[in-house]
């Protein structure tokens, strides 16, 4: 499977739209997903907000709980790759991160100090 880097720059706002849940595989056993360094792999709902009111949500993977990621909190997401899956008549796109972390806040606005009339 080939891996495709996304310029996360190019996307817009990024917003977690799902809380990190750890993956589950196999429908019968539902174990959980572990990469192959033992960390177990979440799933990450992103929005991703373009142009205007065109909103688009992706589930992103990544080794390990993503830390201060909840419902809502703008996000950065560093080393996205895409990759294009198909099984049988099924086929889509995945994406994976090496990390998903909370955006910094914004820095507050310098007031002006007046010298007062």
């Amino acid at each position: 499977m080939r891996s495709i880097p996304v310029d996360t720059s190019r996307l817009g706002v990024l917003r977690c739209a799902v809380a990190p849940e750890a993956k589950l595989t196999g429908t019968e056993m539902k174990e959980v997903k572990k990469d192959q360094d033992g960390n177990t792999i979440y799933t990450v709902g992103v929005m991703v907000r373009q142009e205007g009111r065109r909103v688009s949500v992706i589930e992103v993977a990544v080794a390990g709980q993503p830390t201060g990621v909840a419902e809502g909190v703008e996000v950065r997401i560093t080393g996205l790759e895409a990759f294009s899956w198909a099984m049988g008549d099924r086929h889509g796109i995945s994406f994976r991160a090496s990390a998903i972390t909370p955006a910094p806040a914004p820095a507050p606005a310098a007031s002006a100090k007046g010298g007062g009339a």
